[in-house]
Parts: C-alpha cells; structure tokens; sequence
C-alpha cells in the first residue's frame, strides 16, 4: 500500500501573505500525522518565501513519521540539513523568479557536483532523493549519484489540457517509474496531484509514496486540515 506524505509549505504561504504567526505549518504538520499522513514535507528555500529556519527546526523536534526536507543542492543548505538531521532529503531545482518549482533537477548537467553533494549527505546518515522529470537520462545520472530515491515530477501530466495530452504524459511517468524500479530505486511522486488527476497512479504500484501539498491545503480552507488529508489518504488507500 502506498504511502502520503504532506507538504505543508502553503500554510507558511498563507501566513507570509500577511506577515503574521498564523497559520502555522508545524500544527497542520501534526494535524496531518493525527489524520493519519505517513509523512511530513517541507521545502527550506533560500530566499525562505515560505518556510522558515523556525519552522524546520520545529518540525524536526514534533514530526513523529518522516520529514523530508526539500531543498535546493548547494552549500548552505547541506550545512542545515546536516545539522537538523531530517529522516531524508530531497533534492530539488529553484529559482527566485518561480511561483512554483517548475520542473526536475537537471542532475545531468552536474553529475559530478551532485555526487559530490548526495555523498556529503549521505555521510551525514541522510538518505537523498532526486526530484527529477520522467526522463530516463536523468533518472539513469541519479543513479550514478548515489541516490536512494526518485520523486517523479508529476507536474507536466497534472498541467496537460486535454485527456489525449494527460495520457501521453502519463505513459512518460510510466515509463520513468518501470525504469526507477528496475535500477532499484525507492520510487515517489509527487507535483500539482490532486483527488482526481491521481486516479489512474493506481495502476502504478511501484510508487511507494505520493508527495501532495497545494491541493489539500485548498481542500483544507472548505473542509478543514484532518479531513482534506484524510480524503486524500483513503483515494491512496483505494490503489
């Protein structure tokens, strides 16, 4: 059965859209896990746009599943990420100008440095993932990096306008998910899901885990925190 974890960087966004102490990510973190989520995300930015070093350190003293900690692959962040020690990280592609992160890491532009990168971690006792595109010479440079997981960006298949589009990109994901697993990779995914468009990853058993933040943050404002992710949870559970 496969695994949700929740990405709890849009409740920071709410609360820095005022500039106030509310509402905070590290309650709806353990909201989530009292849901029932096996997991807790949270993405540490450099211009720190929504989480915040206050935030991370907390949720690494509550969260009683598993946080992961998305972060862009350059020095500062290894330095935190080694010393609040979270159960894995996840390496992940930013720019200041983006709304959103827009797409995978382009690992196959520098191998060398993100080997260099996921070995410091790794010596640290962090387990890394690569979120990466569905794309099998990126997935083959992650391997040959050392990581221990994939995430596949979701993204393009959740943006797609038409079902002939969507079904084409989901058969990328397809391909890139039997490849992730037939170079033994731990496989997630994860960007832009939300309770329709992730239907048809039930025929996807490989995913282990499913990365999901804005659309049970919007979930949330109509129906509250807990039953937003327990929604989610029981459409994962249905795989």
């Amino acid at each position: 059965m496969a695994r949700m974890a929740v990405n709890v960087d849009h409740v920071a966004t709410i609360r820095e859209a005022r500039g106030i102490d509310i509402p905070d990510p590290v309650l709806a973190a353990g909201l989530a896990e009292l849901a029932g989520a096996d997991g807790i995300i949270c993405h540490l930015r450099e211009d720190r746009r929504h989480i915040d070093d206050r935030d991370l350190r907390l949720l690494r003293e509550t969260v009683k599943t598993k946080l992961n900690m998305e972060m862009a692959a350059v020095d500062e962040m290894v330095t935190i990420a080694l010393m609040i020690k979270p159960d894995v990280v996840t390496l992940v592609p930013e720019k200041r100008e983006e709304l959103t992160t827009e797409g995978g890491l382009n690992v196959l532009a520098q191998p060398d440095y993100y080997k260099d990168i996921v070995a410091r971690l790794k010596g640290g006792g962090i387990p890394v993932s690569f979120f990466i595109d569905p794309d099998p010479g990126q997935i083959q440079a992650a391997h040959q990096c050392g990581g221990d997981i994939v995430e596949i960006h979701t993204g393009h298949y959740s943006e797609a306008r038409s079902e002939p589009e969507a079904v084409n990109r989901f058969k990328k994901i397809t391909q890139a998910v039997e490849m992730a697993f037939g170079l033994e990779f731990r496989i997630s995914a994860g960007h832009g899901l939300n309770y329709s468009n992730i239907k048809p990853f039930k025929t996807l058993p490989q995913i282990e885990e499913y990365s999901i933040g804005h659309s049970i943050v919007a979930r949330a404002v109509l129906v509250g925190f807990e039953r937003a992710v327990r929604e989610m949870i029981d459409l994962i559970n249905g795989f």
